[in-house]
């Protein structure tokens, strides 16, 4: 998991304390990322831009001590304009090494003709010689070549959670549908996590930037979405302390085993993925509220404690309003997930001793 800066306002304020406080929000959720987003090194896409060389009020070594002494990664982004520049990327890729970067992201390729689609082969090359991980924002929806180069651990490609700022596009019929179509091509950088939820009648884009479901729906897109690199995109003051920030503390990237449950295109979905001897459930709805029935013969037999998340009765009109148990379960017996329009539901089993 990784906390992303400034997702929430619409606004990037490229400022030392800004960043620590994304580095103490990793820390505080056990994550092992933070993003520094565009402007790390100053105005991009322009004629002097530098990626090897960040912007005058930041002091990236103490940026980057402040982060380890946090047991936080820094990870940061490129415009790809710019990191074509003379093959300037050689040199930054090498620099980003001695830095201690995990990885890099690049943005706003928009293209997949043959030219484009090489370009992406050198650039995933070079940084895997640097130890490097790559996220290919902007991008094209996935081809496969993450098999090939395992360094390569996610690509946009999709419409995301980016859209809320500025379209009504992103619907729950919309985010139960990617379930069904683009995510069967690969991972993908959705940037999930907006807590601002409200009804979709209630949506507007706006600054902060809301979200047209429940939380326990936005919570389900940490489980039923497919991103080894899964970019957190809200604010800490809107999440630390809230209702599902305990369960983005302990839910997996990387899964053992993924089992669909049940659902249909841009209806519902239910989906099941197994890390070691836990299994994780998420559901997510449309716009239209139902109860769905769910068998648990995917859970090897035993008792198990389940710990769940669901949409509390009023969510339908106050989003944001959680149901959270636990509760002794038996492996193979019916479970009844109620979500509300716009609404989903989170779980996980843990096997008793």
């Amino acid at each position: 998991m990784c906390a992303w800066d400034h997702w929430w306002s619409g606004e990037v304020k490229m400022e030392m304390d800004v960043i620590k406080e994304y580095i103490d929000f990793a820390e505080e959720q056990g994550w092992p990322y933070m993003l520094i987003d565009w402007q790390w090194y100053g105005p991009y896409n322009k004629a002097h831009a530098d990626i090897t060389k960040p912007a005058p009020q930041l002091n990236m070594p103490e940026i980057l001590e402040y982060a380890r002494s946090k047991n936080v990664r820094c990870w940061l982004w490129l415009y790809c304009t710019d990191v074509n520049k003379n093959d300037s990327y050689k040199e930054a890729f090498a620099l980003y090494e001695k830095w201690g970067i995990a990885g890099i992201k690049i943005d706003f390729m928009d293209r997949d003709d043959q030219e484009m689609v090489n370009w992406y082969h050198r650039i995933i090359k070079e940084v895997a010689k640097h130890k490097l991980m790559v996220n290919f924002h902007g991008a094209y929806k996935p081809d496969g070549i993450g098999r090939t180069y395992p360094n390569l651990l996610t690509r946009e490609g999709v419409m995301g959670g980016e859209y809320s700022k500025f379209s009504k596009r992103v619907t729950p019929e919309h985010n139960v549908t990617l379930a069904f179509t683009r995510m069967l091509a690969g991972p993908m950088d959705y940037t999930p996590g907006g807590f601002l939820n409200v009804s979709m009648e209630g949506f507007k884009p706006k600054n902060p930037t809301t979200v047209p479901n429940s939380r326990c729906a936005e919570l389900s897109k940490f489980v039923i979405y497919d991103s080894p690199l899964t970019v957190m995109c809200e604010h800490p003051k809107y999440v630390l302390g809230q209702p599902g920030a305990d369960f983005l503390k302990i839910v997996p990237t990387v899964w053992d085993d993924t089992r669909f449950l049940d659902g249909y295109p841009g209806e519902y979905i239910v989906m099941t993925k197994r890390s070691g001897k836990q299994w994780f459930i998420g559901a997510m709805n449309n716009c239209m509220k139902r109860v769905v029935e769910i068998e648990t013969s995917f859970l090897p037999a035993g008792e198990y404690e389940f710990e769940y998340w669901a949409d509390a009765k009023n969510a339908d009109k106050k989003p944001t309003e959680v149901l959270k148990k636990k509760v002794r379960f038996v492996a193979g017996k019916s479970l009844s997930i109620k979500m509300v329009s716009g609404g989903g539901y989170v779980g996980v089993f843990t096997p008793v001793k």
